[in-house]
């Protein structure tokens, strides 16, 4: 897969903007602060997970005063052009499409636009709530298994129309509501357990690779990471369900499920997220990151598109040149506020505030 264009309209601090990276090698954008270097990598994101991996909601992608944001990419994939295209609205429905098409689950952006994001905020991957780290595991499923892709999708919907019914419920389990979670229930089970045990499949698949580029980055060899996926329930999800149906009425929202799992991150048997350094947890941060990239390579024969912003100022020279060491090769846009590390291969640098004047 390879970016060949990218077209943003009314996108943050970008009225009207266009960029053509080096097709094979690293692309670094330059500029000082503020210029939007981390945007660029952000709509590319976007268009390949529709999130901000800044976890910024959509609205606060939109230009101030505009309805809406469009981004465009042109790629190729095997030789063949393809056409991407979202429109982030600051008040309604977003929209994307691949060559025309409406597009109707995530896969088909993770397939059109696979990347894989190296920023700051990964720190909060290790040190913050659960929500991150499933982020994490379900944009991996999304490069590498289409069907369970689809489940998460299952999953979300059926979250939302339960969600709305226990709310509007009152905490009253009338005839009408309790037939009607029935319903809800059964397909959250069934959507529910698959995802969660895609979810436990890729984990386990992926620890050896975040072990390897944790120990490369730390510079040991005989450091033991642990991964573990841990369900929010146990037995079968259509019994925990039905066991906290009365707190989910009372409280409206849905306790239990795929949801509400976690990924639990070890470094020698010590929790990652309250007792490692955050040097521990800045490296585990960029290995799950590497390790998700190598596992989607080794499985698709094509690496994913790799977004770097500015990961070099937060590491020391050490792990800097770890880093350096470990990415893969292929196309890359990096952003940097600091000087590269040795070993960083440039192909071309382009100054992000002449973006505009290119179009």
């Amino acid at each position: 897969m390879t970016l060949r264009h990218l077209e943003l309209v009314d996108f943050r601090s970008f009225a009207s903007a266009s960029f053509d990276p080096d097709l094979e090698g690293t692309t670094v954008l330059s500029g000082p602060n503020g210029t939007g270097k981390t945007t660029v990598l952000e709509a590319v994101a976007y268009l390949g997970t529709q999130r901000s991996f800044r976890g910024a909601p959509r609205e606060a992608m939109v230009s101030t005063g505009r309805e809406q944001a469009v981004l465009r990419a042109e790629l190729t994939r095997a030789g063949l052009p393809l056409l991407v295209e979202a429109e982030i609205s600051a008040t309604g429905r977003s929209r994307a499409q691949v060559n025309r098409q409406p597009v109707r689950a995530r896969r088909d952006l993770a397939e059109a636009v696979p990347v894989t994001v190296f920023s700051p905020d990964d720190l909060g991957v290790v040190r913050e709530g659960p929500s991150r780290r499933r982020d994490l595991l379900d944009d991996a499923l999304g490069l590498l298994d289409p069907a369970a892709s689809t489940v998460g999708d299952e999953v979300d919907r059926v979250l939302r129309q339960r969600g709305a019914l226990l709310r509007q419920s009152g905490g009253r389990a009338t005839a009408d509501v309790t037939t009607t979670l029935d319903v809800w229930d059964e397909r959250l089970a069934a959507a529910g357990t698959a995802l969660a045990v895609a979810r436990a499949s890729l984990v386990d698949e992926l620890a050896p690779y975040v072990t390897a580029s944790y120990r490369a980055l730390a510079g040991r060899e005989d450091v033991a990471v642990g991964l573990t996926y841990r369900r929010s329930w146990e037995g079968e999800l259509a019994e925990a369900l039905a066991a906290t149906r009365r707190d989910d009425l009372k409280r409206g929202v849905t306790g239990t499920g795929p949801h509400r799992d976690d990924l639990v991150l070890t470094i020698e048997g010590r929790d990652a997220r309250l007792q490692a350094s955050q040097g521990e947890q800045r490296c585990l941060a960029l290995a799950l990151r590497l390790g998700v990239h190598r596992l989607v390579t080794a499985r698709s024969d094509a690496a994913p598109i790799l977004l770097l912003d500015d990961v070099f100022s937060e590491l020391d020279p050490f792990r800097a040149r770890a880093l350096v060491h470990e990415l893969p090769a292929g196309q890359a846009l990096l952003t940097t506020a600091v000087p590269l590390p040795e070993g960083v291969s440039v192909a071309s640098t382009v100054d992000v505030r002449h973006l505009a004047e290119e179009r």
